[in-house]
């Protein structure tokens, strides 16, 4: 709501001119009703000139040159004046009320209206609207099934990704044992070939000991012949069969201890090869389960830590998503903050706005009783004089604020029963808190009464 201020002057004196005349402000705040069926009547109120009795004696007073007694004269028709003044002012004041009450009755009337409220038919529009709210929500199932499905696949292929990781492992492995068993097997070959040249060289070295035997048997039966044909003659005869039977015999058991003794060192070479082949895969065996086991040992390490990755990945994510909507939210909260702050600074200035117009409000009644009753008193004592004149001066110092932000201020000297006013009207445009200009006005007035004494 909008206030304004206004003002207007009322001139107290003679209409004829024979005595100076009085001249007062009469201001109002009427605030302005913003509505579409009224415009409000502005309302005018006496800024009074305020008369205070302190009964201090005027110095300058002595030398004025209105304390002449022509003005006793024209008492009576000063007080009709005052009279018509007050009546006027009066009925002003009753019919303003009146407008008031009017006013009043009719916002009052204004407020107790029940205006229809026409909505809008939106009721097309909800079809629509749940149409797009159930697509929206099959788009969201649909998109939470799709990335359930990803991330099935994606821990699919990892799992897939480490089994086919261990397989190629094993694989190495046992293509490692295969390189490992062909050695192993080229080394039998080469010593089963070193065996069988081995036993080629003791046939043939047994071939040799039949041919040497045989020659020697020979040479012997050559030799023998030629003996047996001396013995015959000169000897008894030796069974000859016997003896080579005998040979026949040592020589065989030769052959057969020899041969006993190649065969028994060949089956403990073979032995104590074999027991070392048997030992080697053993081992190798054992070596090879320990690196299955630390290999499988390590990929489990890798699933878990790639899940681990995974997980630190989604909850940075989620405490991401959480800062950001945490953040969002606090910027929410701060700019509620602000515009109820703001609300705040408006409520309070409109609040200290009101105060202050309450206080000239104030200010003005105060006034305008004093005023009241000071013509009270001028009416009462107008039928009597005083013994003695009492001259006395007290300043008054009146303030209003005027439209468009200017500041008036007034200040009278009067005395009592002769009263010597001098208006003094200071006129301050202020602008921010800060005196922009300042027009000052000194105007004298004389008002003259009589008092029972």
């Amino acid at each position: 709501n909008k206030q304004t201020l206004n003002t207007k002057s009322v001139s107290f004196g003679n209409s004829k001119g024979n005595q100076p005349g009085c001249t007062t402000t009469m201001s109002s705040t009427t605030p302005s009703l913003q509505s579409q069926d009224y415009e409000p009547t502005p309302c005018f109120s006496l800024t009074p000139l305020c008369l205070i009795s302190n009964f201090n004696t005027c110095p300058f007073l002595d030398d004025c040159g209105w304390c002449d007694g022509g003005i006793n004269s024209n008492e009576k028709e000063t007080m009709k004046i005052l009279n018509n003044r007050l009546t006027n002012y009066l009925e002003k004041v009753r019919m303003l009320e009146r407008e008031n009450a009017t006013l009043e009755c009719k916002i009052q009337e204004e407020c107790n209206k029940e205006l229809p409220v026409i909505c809008p038919d939106y009721l097309s529009y909800y079809a629509n609207i749940e149409e797009l709210q159930q697509k929206i929500l099959c788009t969201k199932a649909e998109n939470s099934r799709l990335v359930s499905q990803i991330d099935n696949t994606k821990l699919t292929a990892d799992d897939l990704r480490a089994k086919y990781e261990a397989e190629v492992s094993l694989r190495q492995l046992v293509e490692a044992d295969a390189n490992g068993l062909q050695q192993i097997l080229n080394a039998l070959t080469l010593g089963k070939a070193d065996l069988e040249a081995q036993v080629q060289s003791l046939k043939e070295e047994l071939l040799c000991l039949k041919n040497d035997h045989e020659q020697e048997i020979s040479s012997l039966q050559s030799q023998l012949g030629d003996r047996l044909n001396i013995e015959v003659t000169s000897a008894p005869s030796v069974d000859l069969n016997q003896v080579l039977q005998e040979m026949r015999c040592q020589y065989e058991s030769i052959m057969e201890t020899n041969r006993k003794d190649v065969e028994e060192w060949f089956n403990t070479q073979m032995e104590k090869l074999n027991q070392q082949v048997v030992t080697g895969a053993q081992q190798q065996q054992c070596y090879q389960k320990e690196i299955i086991e630390l290999r499988r040992t390590v990929n489990a390490l890798e699933i878990e830590l790639q899940a681990q990755h995974r997980m630190r990945d989604s909850q940075e994510c989620a405490l991401t998503e959480t800062e950001a909507r945490y953040a969002s939210l606090l910027t929410q909260i701060q700019c509620l903050i602000d515009n109820l702050e703001a609300q705040l600074a408006e409520i309070r200035g409109s609040l200290e706005r009101q105060n202050r117009e309450y206080e000239i409000l104030l200010d003005v009644k105060s006034r305008l009783e004093c005023e009241i009753a000071t013509y009270h008193s001028l009416l009462e004592s107008s039928d009597g004089k005083y013994a003695r004149t009492m001259e006395f001066t007290a300043p008054v110092h009146t303030s209003s604020l005027g439209p468009c932000g200017i500041h008036e201020s007034r200040s009278a000297c009067s005395i009592l029963p002769r009263i010597l006013v001098k208006i003094c009207t200071i006129t301050e445009e202020i602008k921010d808190g800060k005196v922009i200009s300042s027009h000052e006005h000194v105007q004298p007035c004389f008002i003259t009464r009589t008092a029972k004494a």
